[in-house]
């Protein structure tokens, strides 16, 4: 039992180090976002960082002397594909050319659930009453601080739904992505899913420079390269392997810090304002992001080829 204890302990806490570093990493993705459509072509900027990311991806694998995927493997990483290269850069886009990153964030707080959610349709977990509560609770906290923080007002509109899209195939490129990494790999998950996407992202990419010549500033161009290099390359690294090794949903809750942290990068860069409850409620998530850790569950083993 001690043996146990004492191998899982540094196993749950590289999981947690990992999946912060990710969200760390991500959490500027919206405000970068923000900077970057305000000069140059959304569309661009969804397909053009995804097609600069796969080349990033293609040399690393070419380094690593990276095997292929299986084509079952093949098939899981198209849904990848779909949720992270695609589907949430395109419609964050879409959604900032008319809205601020603050409230961007408000909507993406339910990320954290939606990774949930897909991870017990997806990858088979079956996290316990007290990690929902938990989460409930560091999800009720960031809402009613947005809330109250003025950063949530209006009705839905056309970017609110943009957002919300985000943020379904995010949960479920997340949920998928962490469980396939469990064989591949957290790096070599987000390469092979940048490679599988480039015959969607560089048509489109290249419409797009053609329709809209990309002209911009050292901010907008600054920013596409985070979006290309940070967002949608090296923050992968670190946040498949984190679910892959501590649980798609429990690892997946440490988003619940990210909207916090996005005002403030929206505060330093945009110059939005952010309240001065901010630390404070950050606090109190980081909290429930702790009592998330504790409880029981963790990732479900990968099957094995040739057993039932």
């Amino acid at each position: 039992m001690t043996d146990q204890s004492s191998a899982t302990e540094p196993r749950t806490i590289t999981a947690i180090a990992l999946g912060a570093l990710g969200v760390l990493a991500f959490s500027m993705s919206l405000p970068a976002t923000r900077v970057a459509v305000h000069d140059l072509d959304p569309w661009f900027v969804a397909f053009g960082r995804a097609v600069g990311a796969a080349l990033l991806a293609g040399e690393y694998l070419r380094l690593t002397g990276a095997p292929r995927p299986t084509r079952a493997q093949w098939r899981r990483l198209s849904i990848v594909a779909l949720g992270v290269v695609v589907g949430f850069p395109l419609f964050t886009s879409l959604a900032l050319t008319t809205q601020t990153s603050a409230h961007g964030a408000v909507v993406v707080t339910v990320l954290p659930a939606m990774t949930a959610v897909f991870a017990v349709l997806r990858a088979g977990e079956r996290p316990p009453p007290l990690f929902w509560f938990a989460s409930a609770t560091g999800l009720t906290l960031v809402l009613a601080f947005l809330a109250t923080s003025g950063s949530m007002r209006g009705a839905l509109s056309p970017a609110d739904v943009f957002l919300l899209a985000a943020v379904v195939l995010c949960g479920l490129g997340y949920a998928e992505g962490g469980r396939l990494a469990r064989e591949l790999g957290g790096a070599r998950t987000i390469c092979w899913a940048l490679l599988l996407s480039l015959p969607v992202t560089v048509p489109i990419t290249v419409v797009a420079a053609v329709t809209d010549r990309p002209s911009a500033g050292v901010a907008a161009w600054s920013a596409f390269g985070y979006l290309t290099v940070v967002s949608m390359f090296l923050g992968f690294f670190a946040w498949y392997a984190g679910l892959a090794r501590g649980g798609i949903a429990k690892v997946g809750q440490i988003q619940l810090v990210q909207p916090v942290l996005t005002l403030i990068w929206s505060a330093l860069l945009l110059g939005e304002a952010v309240t001065p409850g901010a630390l404070v409620v950050a606090g109190a998530v980081l909290a429930c992001v702790v009592l998330i850790q504790h409880t029981r569950g963790g990732p479900t083993p990968a099957r094995r080829p040739g057993r039932r």
